[in-house]
């Protein structure tokens, strides 16, 4: 986990930015290249929320939220977030609704809220400290807290390639809900059931509605699974183990379907990222891969593209993928579509990440991007070499490159010489 100082969330000395060209664009057009307008971030950041800092009292409507931290495991700072706004805040902490909003919104959203961290032992579910975070996490409509904190928070921003990022943080003195607590019948249901496995709750909740994000927040603060076994989880953890739960029993699923007739491909650009989908009418088979180009969040290089990936076959994987949690996000986002037209296919989906897009902001991203795109009408072609020669009229990186990359690529065309294959 990044912990940067507010003012790093845009560094002066990174962002070398022409005024002529803020003069014109005035946060509305991006001509500086960047995936968000430096200035209204910056702006936001010393407007809203400099008087915060100050405060070691607030009371807010928390959307909920809840984090749990990993470092020190199995001593791990644990705490909710509050923003010093009453209301409803819901979307200061739900991925599903900000597809389409822009990222200087989400930051707003993520730097409002102050985080009051205690260091808990992961097995202390049963104490007075975690039955709060519980509380608290069943909720699925904002809750009042008041919140009092040992020491003014620190101007910090926490930046995960995994969660969203968070806004300033210190210790906790003690929280405190304000009136009642009323969750779904379903999350009361298996949170009240201590024989109920982690995954089967899991599954039952997403079965029912319940959002990603919700159950996800459920899993990190041990509201589910075996009463002896619950634990705190990482929020990190929570994400992915919630995204790969869903989608392996999906995949289980779609797998009873028969396979799709045609090549289909899906194209959706976002914040200076592109992704793409090709699904194959082939039994089910993932791949995930992304090429980050230069000066973007992960790729320092002033002039190297970095291709990485990684895939599973028909009875998938006993490994954590290298890639990490966008491999689990994308799969979920896939199979829920492949789930909705009751069909299976190979899908082999590639992401482009362009400079500009120089922040961690979480897996969320890849997910809620993906079911963005899955929610449209594909293309559709009898051949693999005809998709591909559609795609490569939206990629930067050439498509020759994506295909000797892929191994499902490869794979589905043979073994002759790629070049050739394209050629024909």
């Amino acid at each position: 986990m990044f912990i940067l100082e507010q003012t790093e969330i845009l560094p002066d000395g990174g962002l070398k930015l022409d005024p002529r060209l803020c003069v014109l664009c005035r946060g509305g057009r991006y001509l500086c290249g960047y995936a968000f307008c430096p200035i209204v971030v910056k702006s936001i950041a010393r407007r809203r929320h400099v008087g915060v800092w100050r405060r070691r009292e607030l009371h807010g409507s928390s959307p909920p939220t809840v984090f749990v931290g990993r470092a020190g495991y199995p001593v791990v700072a644990a705490g909710p977030a509050v923003p010093p706004v009453r209301g409803d805040t819901r979307e200061y902490d739900l991925p599903e609704a900000w597809r389409n909003t822009p990222l200087e919104k989400i930051l707003d959203y993520r730097l409002s809220l102050v985080l009051g961290r205690s260091f808990l032992r992961v097995d202390s579910v049963n104490s007075k400290a975690v039955r709060g975070l519980q509380e608290l996490a069943l909720s699925l409509k904002p809750v009042e807290v008041e919140l009092v904190l040992e020491k003014p928070p620190r101007p910090v921003v926490l930046l995960d390639d995994h969660a969203p990022p968070m806004g300033p943080a210190a210790p906790l003195r003690h929280f405190r809900l304000v009136g009642n607590v009323s969750p779904e019948r379903i999350v009361e249901r298996v949170y009240s059931d201590t024989d109920l496995k982690s995954s089967e709750a899991v599954y039952a909740l997403y079965e029912s509605g319940i959002p990603v994000t919700h159950i996800q927040r459920l899993l990190s603060v041990g509201c589910l699974g075996v009463g002896r076994l619950r634990r705190l989880v990482p929020t990190r953890w929570s994400i992915t183990a919630v995204d790969d739960m869903i989608s392996r029993r999906l995949v289980e699923r779609i797998k009873g379907y028969e396979t799709i007739d045609k090549v289909q491909v899906f194209v959706r650009k976002s914040a200076k990222n592109l992704f793409v989908a090709i699904l194959a009418p082939r039994t089910w088979s993932f791949e995930w891969m992304e090429a980050w180009f230069p000066k973007s969040t992960w790729n320092p290089s002033e002039d190297e593209t970095v291709v990485e990936g990684d895939y599973e076959e028909y009875w998938g994987r006993s490994r954590y993928a290298a890639i990490g949690g966008c491999y689990y996000a994308a799969r979920l986002a896939t199979v829920e579509y492949l789930n909705r037209i009751r069909r299976q296919a190979t899908a082999i989906l590639l992401r482009e990440i362009y400079p500009g897009f120089t922040i961690p902001i979480g897996v969320w991203f890849v997910r809620e991007n993906l079911r963005e795109m899955f929610s449209t009408k594909p293309v559709e072609f009898d051949e693999l070499k005809d998709a591909l020669r559609y795609v490569s009229g939206f990629t930067k990186l050439d498509i020759s490159v994506w295909i000797s990359s892929s191994r499902l690529i490869r794979r589905l065309a043979g073994q002759r010489k790629i070049t050739s294959w394209m050629d024909a």
